[in-house]
C-alpha cells in the first residue's frame, strides 16, 4: 500500500510539472486560431513552429479547443461526481469539551461526515486511516483556550489542503433560551455568495465537495457568504407557509467566520509539498486588496 501510495504521488507530481508546458502550448494554440480566424499575419516569435501548430489546431476537438488540457485543481477533483462525498471529521488531541462538542455539530452539518476521537493517532496514521477508509475528505477543528480558532480541509488521495481561521463561533449548545429542534439528516442545498476571483472560485470548489447532492425538495440550506475575505457559514431551514411569496427562516446553527490562509498542494501530513497560495496580511499595499 505504501509503494502504490508513493507511485500515484510521483505521477501526480509528474502531470503538475507537465501543467507549465501544457499551458503555454494552449496559448500558442489559441493565438494562432485567432489569427487565422481574423486574417492577421502569424506573430514573429510562432513562426517557426506555424506549421506544427495548425496541424494540431486543426486536429483538436470543440471541449480542447476551448478549454485546454486538463489541469491539477480538474484532476484533484476529476472523480467527485461519481460517488457521494466521504468525510472524516475528528479534533487535535486532547480536546476539551467546547471542542468536541463543536466537532459532534459539524458532524450534524456535513451529511455523510463520520467523527473519530484523535486519541494518540498522528497526523499520517489519520490519513492512511482516510486512504485505507475510502474517505475522500479530510476534516480536523483546532482551538485555542477551549474556542474553536482552525479548520484544516485535506481532500484526498492528493490534496490539495486548505487552512482557514475561525471566529465568531456561535453553537447550538449556546443557546439555551429558545428551541431549536434537531438538525434534519437531508442533504442541504448550498449558497456560495461572492466567490468571483480565481482563489475564490477555488476555494468555493473545496467547500462544495464536502457535501452531496441535495434534492430538490430539500428544505436545508448552507450559506457560505464571502465579505472582505471572510466566509460567515450559516445554516437555515425554510418554510413556505402560504407558497413561494412567504418564506420563513429558521437558523439551526452552527454559525462562524473562516479566514482561508493557506492552500498547500498536497495532503494534510505532506511537509516538502508546493504552497499554491499563502496569506501575507502585513504587506505594504495602496489599497486593502480583496481576494
Amino acid at each position: 500500500m505504501l509503494r502504490r501510495t508513493a507511485r500515484l504521488r510521483r505521477e501526480f507530481v509528474y502531470r503538475k510539472s507537465l501543467e507549465g508546458k501544457e499551458r503555454e502550448l494552449y496559448e500558442k494554440k489559441r493565438t494562432i486560431r485567432q489569427c487565422l480566424e481574423d486574417g492577421k499575419p502569424i506573430p514573429t516569435e510562432l513562426r517557426r513552429d506555424e506549421a506544427r501548430l495548425r496541424e494540431e489546431v486543426h486536429a483538436e476537438d470543440v471541449h480542447t479547443a476551448r478549454y485546454g488540457a486538463r489541469g491539477v485543481v480538474d484532476d484533484e477533483y476529476a472523480k467527485a461526481a461519481e460517488s457521494e462525498p466521504r468525510v472524516l471529521l475528528t479534533t487535535s488531541r486532547d480536546p476539551s469539551s467546547r471542542l468536541q462538542q463543536f466537532a459532534k455539530e459539524l458532524k450534524l452539518l456535513f451529511p455523510t461526515s463520520q467523527r473519530i476521537n484523535r486519541g494518540s493517532q498522528i497526523l499520517p496514521d489519520l490519513v492512511d486511516l482516510c486512504r485505507n477508509g475510502g474517505f475522500t475528505d479530510l476534516v480536523m477543528v483546532h482551538e485555542h483556550r477551549g474556542e474553536p480558532d482552525g479548520l484544516v480541509i485535506s481532500h484526498l488521495p492528493f490534496g490539495p489542503t486548505c487552512y482557514f481561521g475561525i471566529s465568531n463561533t456561535v453553537m447550538r449548545h449556546d443557546i439555551k433560551d429558545q428551541d431549536l429542534g434537531h438538525v434534519s439528516e437531508v442533504f442541504p442545498h448550498l449558497i456560495l455568495e461572492n466567490f468571483t476571483t480565481p482563489l475564490g472560485q477555488r476555494t468555493a470548489t473545496v467547500l462544495k465537495h464536502l457535501f452531496p447532492e441535495p434534492k430538490a425538495k430539500s428544505k436545508r440550506v448552507v450559506t457560505f457568504a464571502n465579505d472582505a475575505d471572510y466566509i460567515s457559514l450559516r445554516h437555515h431551514t425554510y418554510e413556505m407557509p402560504k407558497g413561494a411569496k412567504s418564506v420563513a427562516l429558521t437558523e439551526i446553527g452552527p454559525r462562524f467566520e473562516m479566514r482561508l490562509y493557506q492552500i498547500k498542494l498536497g495532503t494534510a501530513e505532506q511537509d516538502d509539498c508546493d504552497i499554491e497560495w499563502s496569506l501575507r496580511p502585513f504587506m505594504r499595499s495602496g489599497k486593502k486588496a480583496r481576494l
